[in-house]
């Protein structure tokens, strides 16, 4: 309850420290900053009465940057101790393999749309770990995230263009996604109107010998914002609970 309590409080003084100096890790000079005059006290309080709604949403947006902080270093120390090319040969075995059981249990267009997808989420994941190890937050939060996430998000969708039980349990609540991303987040200015007429999520690749090319593209298209999204809250997280103190 303390650390929540620590965690509330930082939060609020981050929100404070947009406008006003030394009020998130203040000088241990000049301490915190106050208000002097009239004005300056009403513009405090009044700044300071805006953001407790604010910290409200956003405090359970933190507790997420939280634990992705947690398992993202998780998958760091993994990273660290087989190394970027221990990463990408355990990618490459695992889609390779799928890769070789597909083409021998279903037919060629099967196989072009799991090679497809396997080249993908190997380099996404050679990237990630890449990115992640040469450090710095804004190269994480730009390259790494989104990477990793198109690295995670992809095995079980192409699993499921492939095998018929797992298709019933992921492509059909993947369609419904598309269709209620096109209808909040893409109405605006019509988007939803022209990629509808674009293309059909379900037919799209097919005229490339790549079924379910479609699928594969949106989801890759919801890694990078949400690795963007994740990495900021992670970010947001580092400020104010730093590593060290988590």
């Amino acid at each position: 309850m303390e650390a929540l309590f620590l965690d509330v409080v930082r939060l609020h003084e981050t929100w404070m420290e947009v406008v006003f100096p030394r009020q998130l890790d203040p000088s241990a000079v000049l301490g915190k900053w106050k208000p002097e005059t009239t004005v300056q006290s009403v513009g405090y309080y009044l700044w300071a009465v805006l953001g407790a709604p604010l910290v409200a949403v956003a405090y359970p947006l933190l507790l997420v940057g939280f634990a992705t902080r947690y398992y993202a270093a998780k998958l760091d120390s993994a990273v660290t101790r087989i190394g970027v090319a221990g990463a990408v040969l355990v990618a490459a075995v695992v889609w390779g393999t799928l890769t070789v059981i597909t083409h021998l249990q279903l037919p060629f267009d099967a196989v072009i749309a799991v090679g497809a997808a396997s080249a993908v989420a190997v380099v996404s994941a050679a990237l990630a770990a890449g990115f992640s190890k040469l450090g710095g937050r804004f190269v994480s939060v730009l390259l790494a995230y989104p990477f990793a996430m198109t690295a995670l998000f992809l095995p079980p969708v192409v699993a499921a263009l492939v095998t018929p039980t797992l298709e019933e349990l992921i492509l059909p609540p993947s369609y419904d996604l598309a269709r209620w991303i096109l209808d909040t987040f893409l109405s605006v200015g019509g988007i939803n109107e022209m990629l509808r007429g674009a293309f059909d999520l379900e037919t799209f690749g097919e005229q490339w010998g790549l079924p379910g090319l479609g699928y594969v593209l949106m989801w890759i298209g919801i890694s990078v914002p949400l690795g963007w999204f994740l990495g900021l809250l992670v970010a947001l997280a580092n400020l104010i609970r730093p590593a060290d103190d988590a």
